[in-house]
């Protein structure tokens, strides 16, 4: 090979279609805020309602949603994880190289629409709050009926493509500074609106113990009984659930986008900061908080908007929460979906796919119904890409085991990947066929899929070239992969080195702002463990708006402080 002319081949290449330096990778703390963030969204307070219409028991949310989401880490770290700290690569990317560009523009086009379907939805709930606070009219109709918030709509979307625009480090900064107050203000919000509850169920502010919450839960919250006033979902149901909500990204493989980053494949174990805190917590802190809002308004849960639970549980901290909560959604999906498009029109750079991606999202976003409509979106998206992500498990993982080339497609150029492609199909026919027959619980739909597709693309990839040998192919490859190390560790001597801010005014910096998170959570203590009445709950509770609202405000402005103080201390 002719180094210097592979360096300017490489280098005329967007970043996003070469695999992670390794001067790019990152520390578990920035995966842990980054699906912390992410996980911790405004869906939450659709999702923590959702159990309630469906009918879910107290023990069956407690349990249930402990062992789904549990199966949904331990999905990311040995399923997702593995491949995407080996490849270094994005889905978008490794999928070329395994079932030609036919197969991968259509699965790149399946994507960019459903990413910025789900970033348009996060922004439209972001709005929404916006439109709350402002007392613009609910926006009930699928289309926009008030100017006024088709602009709200665009200045919120226009924060999302402006971080999104930046990649991943701007992704996961924003998302690291957001996590902790997400976390502290669902169980903040939790504790103030269960006195409410309390009253209205046990005539007291305060459960007495474990038996006085269940029967709480049991009377106020999850009763066992679904909107139609029958029997509801199990705890069977509950599991499948917790691990089926994110099987776009883990089975699917999509967060081979983020997880390319880590730099040991057992950071796929930071995304429990995401289902643990985020969905096990933040699902069952949003049905009291839903629970506690529908008693003050005199309302059923399901008949609330993410803005109305919000504010009563978290006054004016609220509309911020719901506001935070969708951006930090929508930017990373609204990420996801430029490096999809960017995988389509690979001559030009991720930025720009993003600019024009970002461009229809945001009308996309100005439509109500979306956001409706985002939980059926959510389950037949992740139906819909899993079969891929078995397409690529196989690849990968089973066939060097069983003495089948990896690769074999690329090694024999083919545009068109018959195995891949048919795999592809089947697999949806199969997954949707088990559907419409009714055969097993919809949330369980994506294992036998899975697994199918693995069988069927293995199958058919052993009578295409995948159990020939391809001595000189894969030799090119590996010395490729070598050249483009070499290409990269010359960019890293030529960046500037960032050195690590240990000033004592940044470190006060951050103190207050932690110490503001703290304060939160004494105010929240206060309302729930100090209101010895009604009276003193609601004195307490305005108590907690108020100063709440002030602890938010000093968080934010000083752990950005922060963050632009470490920035800034750069030499080059």
């Amino acid at each position: 090979m002719n180094t210097t002319e592979d360096f300017k081949q490489f280098a005329a290449l967007d970043e996003e279609q070469l695999p992670v330096a390794k001067h790019k990778l990152h520390d578990w703390t920035h995966f842990a805020g980054l699906y912390a963030a992410e996980h911790v969204a405004a869906t939450e307070f659709v999702i923590g309602a959702t159990f309630v219409a469906l009918g879910a028991k107290t023990m069956d949310i407690i349990l249930g949603l402990l062992i789904g989401n549990i199966l949904a880490v331990l999905s990311w770290r040995f399923i997702t994880s593995p491949i995407a700290v080996d490849t270094r690569l994005s889905l978008y990317t490794y999928l070329n190289k395994i079932a030609g560009d036919s197969m991968t523009q259509l699965y790149n086009w399946a994507n960019v629409v459903i990413f910025s379907v789900i970033s348009a939805a996060m922004i439209t709930v972001s709005a929404t709050a916006v439109r709350f606070a402002f007392d613009i009219p609910a926006q009930l109709n699928w289309y926009p009926t008030n100017a006024w918030f088709i602009l709200i709509v665009l200045a919120v979307g226009i924060v999302v493509v402006s971080i999104a625009l930046y990649g991943f480090n701007a992704v996961s900064e924003f998302s690291g500074i957001c996590a902790p107050w997400l976390f502290v203000m669902f169980t903040s919000g939790a504790m103030v609106l269960l006195p409410a509850l309390s009253l209205d169920v046990l005539d007291k502010t305060l459960p007495a113990g474990w038996a006085d919450f269940m029967t709480l839960g049991d009377q106020s919250i999850w009763t066992g009984i679904n909107s139609d006033g029958e029997p509801g979902i199990g705890l069977v149901e509950v599991i499948g659930f917790g691990w089926a909500a994110n099987t776009i990204t883990h089975f699917g493989l999509i967060d081979m986008a983020l997880l390319r980053f880590a730099k040991k494949k057992n950071y796929g174990y930071a995304t429990s900061t995401g289902m643990m805190f985020g969905h096990y917590v933040a699902w069952i802190a949003a049905g009291i908080m839903g629970a506690g809002a529908a008693v003050i308004l005199g309302k059923s849960i399901v008949e609330l908007d993410p803005g109305d639970v919000a504010y009563y549980a978290l006054g004016w901290s609220g509309f911020v929460i719901v506001i935070v909560a969708g951006w930090t959604t929508a930017i990373t999906n609204l990420y996801r979906a430029g490096l999809a498009a960017q995988a389509i029109f690979n001559k030009h750079s991720r930025k720009k796919t993003t600019i024009v991606v970002g461009f229809i999202t945001v009308a996309i976003a100005c439509f109500p119904f979306v956001f409706s409509q985002i939980l059926p979106l959510l389950t037949y998206a992740g139906l819909l890409v899993v079969p891929v992500g078995a397409i690529v498990f196989a690849e990968h993982q089973i066939f060097p085991r069983i003495g089948y080339t990896r690769y074999w497609s690329s090694y024999r150029k083919l545009t068109f990947s018959m195995p891949a492609v048919a795999a592809w199909g089947l697999g949806l026919i199969f997954g949707f066929g088990l559907n419409a027959l009714d055969v097993i619980s919809f949330y369980y739909l994506f294992i036998p899929t899975w697994f199918f597709t693995i069988a069927v693309y293995t199958l058919f990839a052993s009578r295409y070239g995948a159990k020939e040998t391809y001595t000189e192919e894969a030799a090119a490859e590996e010395l490729r992969n070598e050249t483009i190390e070499r290409f990269q560790e010359q960019q890293a001597k030529e960046e500037p080195v960032i050195s690590k801010d240990v000033s004592l005014f940044s470190k006060g910096l951050k103190f207050i702002a932690i110490s503001a998170l703290v304060a939160t959570l004494i105010l929240a203590c206060n309302v729930l463990f100090g209101s010895a009445s009604e009276a003193s709950y609601i004195e307490n509770r305005e108590l907690f708006y108020t100063y709440g609202f002030l602890c938010t405000l000093i968080y934010f402005v000083l752990a950005y402080w922060a963050l632009k103080r470490g920035k800034s201390n750069t030499t080059t």
